[in-house]
Parts: C-alpha cells; sequence; structure tokens
C-alpha cells in the first residue's frame, strides 16, 4: 500500500512538471491534476454506487453488476486517466496556442474561444470512443463488463471535466495571480 501511494504521488508530481514545462505555466499543471481528481472520484463513485444498483431493476437494465476493484478495474481507471489527461492537454495546447497570439485579449475570452475550437474535436473523439465501449460492454461477454462501464463512466466524465473543471480551475488560478500581483 505504502509503495503503491509513493507511485501515485511520485506520477502526479511528474504529469505536474511535465505539463509546467511544456506550458510554461503550474496553473496549467494543478488544473490538470484537479481535473484527474475529479474523474477518477467519479470512476469510483460509480464503482461503489453499482453494489447497490446491482440487485434492483434498473442496474439489471443497465448490465450493473457489484463491480469490485481487481486488476480490470485498475487498468480501466489507469486508461481513463490517460483518456482525460490526453483530452485536457488537447484543450490546454489550444490555449496556449491562443495565449501566443492575443496577448491583449481577455483571459476569459482567450478560454472561451479555446474552448470552442477544439470542441467538436473533443465530441468526436469521444462519441467514436464511446460507441466502441458500449459495443465492447454489449458483445463482450460478462468478463469484460466491469472494465466497459468503468471506461463508458470515464469517458463521459474525461469529456466535460476537460473543459468544465480543468479549464475553470485554471481561470481561478488566473484570477488569483493577477489579484495577487494587482496587489503587490
Amino acid at each position: 500500500k505504502t509503495r503503491a501511494l509513493i507511485s501515485v504521488v511520485l506520477s502526479l508530481a511528474a504529469i505536474v512538471g511535465y505539463i509546467w514545462l511544456r506550458f510554461g505555466s503550474l496553473r496549467f499543471g494543478l488544473a490538470a491534476i484537479a481535473c484527474l481528481f475529479h474523474d477518477v472520484s467519479i470512476a469510483l463513485g460509480a464503482i461503489a454506487i453499482s453494489a447497490f444498483l446491482a440487485t434492483t431493476f434498473f442496474g439489471t437494465a443497465l448490465l450493473v453488476g457489484d463491480f469490485r476493484i481487481n486488476g480490470a478495474m485498475i487498468a480501466a481507471i489507469l486508461t481513463l486517466l490517460g483518456y482525460s489527461l490526453n483530452d485536457t492537454i488537447v484543450v490546454f495546447d489550444r490555449i496556449r496556442e491562443n495565449l501566443h497570439g492575443r496577448r491583449r485579449a481577455e483571459f476569459a475570452s482567450i478560454l472561451n474561444s479555446s474552448i470552442s475550437q477544439c470542441l467538436s474535436r473533443t465530441l468526436v473523439t469521444s462519441l467514436t470512443t464511446l460507441i466502441a465501449v458500449i459495443i465492447l460492454m454489449i458483445f463482450g461477454g460478462e468478463v469484460n463488463r466491469d472494465f466497459t462501464i468503468t471506461l463508458l463512466i470515464g469517458i463521459l466524465v474525461g469529456t466535460y471535466s476537460s473543459v468544465f473543471v480543468a479549464t475553470p480551475v485554471m481561470y481561478l488560478g488566473h484570477q488569483r495571480a493577477a489579484r495577487k500581483e494587482g496587489t503587490a
């Protein structure tokens, strides 16, 4: 348990460091970590709720079982982390490009236009991946069910969190830094 915790902390620090170096601001890295924390929390919460839903009609209709954390679930969570981080980096990359192009524009409008520019790409990619995961969930059998349902939830959450979690966290960090500079 201790080694696993150390590994997680070191990997999160490496992600923050990589994004900080790539985008030139610590705010990008911290916003990405907040987004990843959000995505994993929702996925783990859904796994916990599945124990209650498994015995209901609603749970049976949705092919939800009483899932437990095992190797497949860990793989699904790591996969959704990679998926979410990739989507967040795409959004951040567009923001960085727009920041260099329009220095005088207000930061909020740059964020808004950046999200608008990459929203169709994000939605098409997520929809395509969701179709594959749904087919795997339906026809993949009971063995893959916990993996595919975790991915299904993770893709849905990861898609909106890149836009509605990571970007607002970065905006709040920018506002905080601007207030600090204004009062200094």
